[in-house]
């Protein structure tokens, strides 16, 4: 090996170790952290749907290893559902067939989307992001019902949660 080999070779590892110590000085620096998981805090700590009005319901959904939770959502024909979508583990796909939703759930973010279901049928939620060994049956489905076969709820009068605290698109 001559000497400008040498050379370069010693400042290939000195330009990786000051690239090296550049990112950890800017993460620790700037305070970047991994996000926190939110599926402890409300209103995700227990995924349900809510009835906000005749017409108008919220879910609050979590995607982990392999499935969605709630697995079924069951609203009346007509009805509007706005989505609010975390992830407990790794980053997942959620995507409603035939209709146009599609989102992704991100570890310690909120995802939010609406979506207004005419027709009566069942409705086919699949993950389309890779997720790991059994993504392949990561499915949930929204069972959109007539009127007059939907149980009576108690509507929610002051709202959830999870619409108060995204508001404006503000993080949890």
């Amino acid at each position: 090996m001559d000497k400008h080999e040498k050379r370069v070779i010693f400042a290939s590892i000195g330009l990786m170790a000051f690239f090296f110590l550049a990112v950890i000085l800017a993460v620790s620096g700037l305070g970047i952290t991994v996000p926190d998981c939110i599926t402890d805090r409300e209103p995700f700590t227990e995924p349900e749907v809510i009835q906000l009005d005749e017409t108008h319901y919220e879910v609050h959904s979590i995607a982990r290893m392999w499935t969605f939770d709630p697995p079924v959502i069951e609203i009346p024909a007509g009805a509007t559902l706005d989505i609010f979508l975390t992830s407990a583990d790794v980053v997942h796909g959620f995507q409603i067939e035939s209709r146009a939703v599609n989102m992704m759930a991100v570890p310690g973010q909120v995802t939010k989307m609406s979506a207004k279901f005419d027709k009566v049928g069942k409705y086919s939620i699949v993950c389309h992001e890779y997720c790991g060994v059994n993504h392949h049956s990561m499915e949930g489905v929204i069972h959109v019902r007539p009127v007059e076969d939907m149980p009576a709820r108690e509507v929610s009068k002051a709202g959830s949660p999870a619409s108060n605290a995204t508001e404006g698109g503000a993080k949890l």
